[in-house]
């Protein structure tokens, strides 16, 4: 057993091994998604494919519980100097989750003995697919989709694999930058294989394994304590994804359990697989790490000292069932995923909050939204095609202080990317960007502000696509009496006479002077509005965050010029009732879940599961239309009615 201060020194070793492999990546990536937003990642495995190192300051983040074992044995032998290439979520099992996610494993040797590898992946701007970009939330199956590469050694001993290589560069509308991107993940994982030797090299090969063991157990045996604080019992929640096939919501629950130091998390009751891109490969592989982000950071919070490694899974179990959108049958289309996982964390925070009382925030924006472009070189007559901005939202309040202006938690891991670098990578302008005023959900500690940015376009045939657009329905909710955040919004050439609404935005074409307004939503207030010191309400007004209006109507807080009306003021305050509900969730969720309530959800995943897979989405679009159409009737639609309903619609179409 390593003993505690070497484990502390081992420990720091390993993180600085990582965080300086990232910044490789960062400094000599080609890609504004690379080099700007940071969506990319390494880490080193044990040789079983456990996460023992990840980086917390630079890149992607949320590592932790990587199925890369299916990966490792597909290989067979590895030797050194090879370097496997895979992007295929189906072929890892689960290990990358949309095309993109382009990664490169590698096998450190030490005196001809498998002692770790290298892992790391970049989010590559485009591989090929529908639409530039490579993500569209209406593709329907993965082929759509882009590239598909199982994985396959890109080099074999130190040799590259031109053909392997051709072939991934010839399916992409930007060959030069993803080599560059490559290369970069290439001298990352060479900086991590030499600074792991100079480790062993100091405190030699048997401490080293050793020390990789240990520093493992120490985080689970750490995570197992905080477990233990928190009480037994069933805590169930869930969330809805707002644009499924038919318009429908699909909806994520979980019940977690929490029992002595484990965690049980049952997806049972989450909506089927659906047949647009919002599906994750998990292959209910156990603590997967599109599964157990919220449940991580919660942990790392509550100690901040454990160690940034897989061990801090081991104790989460989950049953994501088949066919679900966390459990999908091939070939699902899965590129929009983020935004499910998003939704998951949300679920997750929900859950946590029931066990856990006041101490988890309210919900954030809920969406990362990636606004790309792609033009043609009016010079060359080459695509081009570039990263605009991920636009987030707010996070949620906190128990104890406001939420995050225009930073969600659940994806603090992506950077903005500065107005000067945008306008060098691609002919457009950015007219503004800001905070949007009004959004924040009020509360004693009110959410972080969303986002308005206005973008003007300088160039003919321009298309901009925009994946994860999510909360534009059902806002974000508060906790504890605090109000929901408001909902995001896109709109084409505000203020002029051809303004129009976008919605959701797939693939858009737009001229020169035509601008983009997205709007962002702001993260659900905490603790009861009138309860929040009027000084606080003052600054926000002063700061351009909140109007006069809303200062009065949401806080109850009278403003004259720039001072708190202390009279009127406590005449508003003195006339209002608290608020004391444990999640307020907004109209428009509350109206959905009068007729489909969780009982009745339920109730027509269970029909849906006695169908074949290849209905099931049909069937669940054409049940809810004919329930809503008889409930607008006056007829009274009970759980028990789902499944005649949906075997009469079987039975019109001539199906049985």
């Amino acid at each position: 057993m390593t003993d505690k201060v070497f484990l502390e020194i081992f420990k720091n070793r390993v993180q600085a091994i990582v965080e300086e492999m990232a910044n490789v990546v960062l400094r000599t990536g080609f890609t504004a998604f690379v080099k700007e937003t940071g969506d990319f990642g390494t880490y080193l495995l044990t040789p079983a494919g456990e996460t023992f190192g990840s980086p917390l300051d630079t890149g992607y983040n949320l590592s932790l519980g990587i199925p890369a074992g299916e990966t490792i044995e597909a290989i067979g032998e590895w030797k050194e100097g090879d370097i496997v290439i895979t992007n295929d979520p189906y072929a890892t099992g689960g290990m990358a989750t949309h095309l993109p996610d382009v990664h490169l494993i590698k096998p450190f040797f030490h005196q001809g003995k498998l002692v770790a590898f290298g892992m790391c992946f970049v989010h590559s701007s485009d591989v090929g697919g529908k639409v530039p970009g490579s993500v569209s939330p209406t593709a329907y199956d993965i082929h759509m989709e882009g590239i598909r590469i199982a994985p396959v050694k890109l080099y074999d001993q130190g040799v590259l694999n031109e053909q392997v290589l051709r072939l991934f560069l010839d399916n992409s509308r930007i060959p030069d930058q993803n080599w560059g991107d490559l290369k970069a993940l290439m001298a990352a994982l060479h900086r991590g294989e030499l600074r792991l030797q100079e480790l062993i090299g100091r405190y030699s090969l048997d401490r080293v394994e050793q020390g990789i063991v240990d520093l493992l157990q120490y985080s689970e045996l750490k995570v197992r304590t905080i477990i233990r604080d928190i009480p037994d019992g069933s805590y169930d929640f869930w969330d809805y994804l707002e644009d499924g096939p038919g318009g429908y919501p699909i909806r994520l629950r979980c019940r977690m359990d929490i029992a002595g130091e484990e965690i049980f998390l049952d997806f049972d009751g989450t909506d089927p697989q659906v047949r647009a891109s919002f599906n994750i490969v998990t292959a209910n592989k156990q603590g997967h790490y599109m599964l157990v982000p919220a449940l991580i950071r919660y942990f790392r919070t509550v100690d901040p000292t454990i160690p940034w490694n897989s061990g801090m899974i081991r104790m989460v179990r989950n049953d994501a069932p088949p066919a679900t959108i966390l459990n999908p049958e091939p070939m699902a289309a899965v590129g929009a995923r983020a935004a499910t996982f998003i939704r998951v964390m949300d679920v997750l925070t929900g859950a946590m909050s029931k066990a856990q009382g006041d101490k988890l925030p309210a919900a954030g924006a809920g969406q990362a939204c990636i606004v790309m472009l792609s033009i043609t070189d009016p010079v060359t007559g080459r695509k081009k095609v570039g990263v605009i901005q991920p636009i987030c939202g707010g996070s949620g309040a906190r128990p104890m202080k406001d939420g995050i202006d225009g930073m969600d938690f659940a994806v603090g891991h992506l950077r903005n990317i500065p107005a000067e670098a945008v306008e060098a990578e691609m002919p457009i302008l950015i007219e503004r960007y800001g905070l949007r005023q009004d959004s924040a959900g009020a509360g004693k500690y009110r959410g972080g502000s969303g986002i308005d940015l206005k973008v003007k376009i300088l160039s003919p045939d321009t298309i901009m696509t925009a994946r994860n657009m999510e909360r534009m329905q059902f806002q974000p909710w508060g906790r504890l009496g605090g109000g929901v955040g408001q909902v995001g919004a896109a709109i084409q050439n505000a203020g002029m006479a051809d303004e129009r609404s976008l919605g959701r935005i797939d693939e858009l074409l737009l001229h020169p002077g035509d601008t983009v307004t997205f709007l962002s939503q702001g993260g659900g207030g905490y603790g009861d509005p009138f309860l929040r010191d009027p000084l606080e309400v003052l600054e926000d007004v002063r700061s351009g965050l909140l109007t006069e209006d809303a200062a009065a109507t949401l806080y109850g807080v009278a403003l004259v010029g720039q001072k708190v009306d202390e009279a009127a003021t406590s005449i508003l305050r003195n006339n209002h009732q608290e608020n004391v509900e444990d999640f307020s969730f907004g109209s428009k969720r509350e109206q959905f879940e009068q007729l489909w309530s969780d009982e009745m959800q339920r109730a027509v995943g269970q029909a849906l599961r006695q169908h074949p897979l290849a209905l099931r989405d049909y069937l669940k679009r054409r049940t809810m239309d004919k329930a809503e159409a008889l409930a607008q009737q006056g007829v009274q639609i009970a759980p028990d009615d789902i499944e005649k309903l949906m075997q009469d619609i079987k039975n019109q179409i001539g199906m049985y």
